[in-house]
């Protein structure tokens, strides 16, 4: 049995948006502020009940990968800058190499 690599804790922090200019917009407010490291954006088609509604819409899904500490503060931001009435906001526990996590720990430090 091969030893296994040793794993540290982050945080994903998930939301959609309408449109790539609202991802965008998204993206370089979350990493101006320093509360992800890293956000992936990806075009996705969302089915859901809405207003007693069935809809299909494209989206884009934005996930920003942060440290447990950074995330009441990136939901924070999130909350006050997204464009819909009921933003998901999704935040789920991940684990990480070393050296990744390490380096999502320096880009969320406050700073230059």
């Amino acid at each position: 049995m091969e030893p296994q690599e040793p794993l540290m804790e982050l945080s994903a922090v998930t939301t959609t948006v309408a449109t790539a200019d609202d991802a965008r917009r998204l993206a370089q407010a979350v990493l101006a502020q320093r509360l992800a490291a890293c956000v992936q954006v990806e075009a996705i088609t969302s089915h859901y009940r809405w207003q007693g509604a069935l809809h299909e819409e494209g989206e884009q899904r934005l996930v920003c990968k942060t440290t447990a500490a950074a995330v009441p503060a990136l939901l924070a931001l999130l909350r006050a800058q997204h464009p819909y009435q009921l933003p998901q906001l999704v935040v789920q526990p991940l684990r990480a190499s070393v050296e990744y996590a390490q380096w999502v720990g320096q880009e969320t430090v406050p700073g230059p």
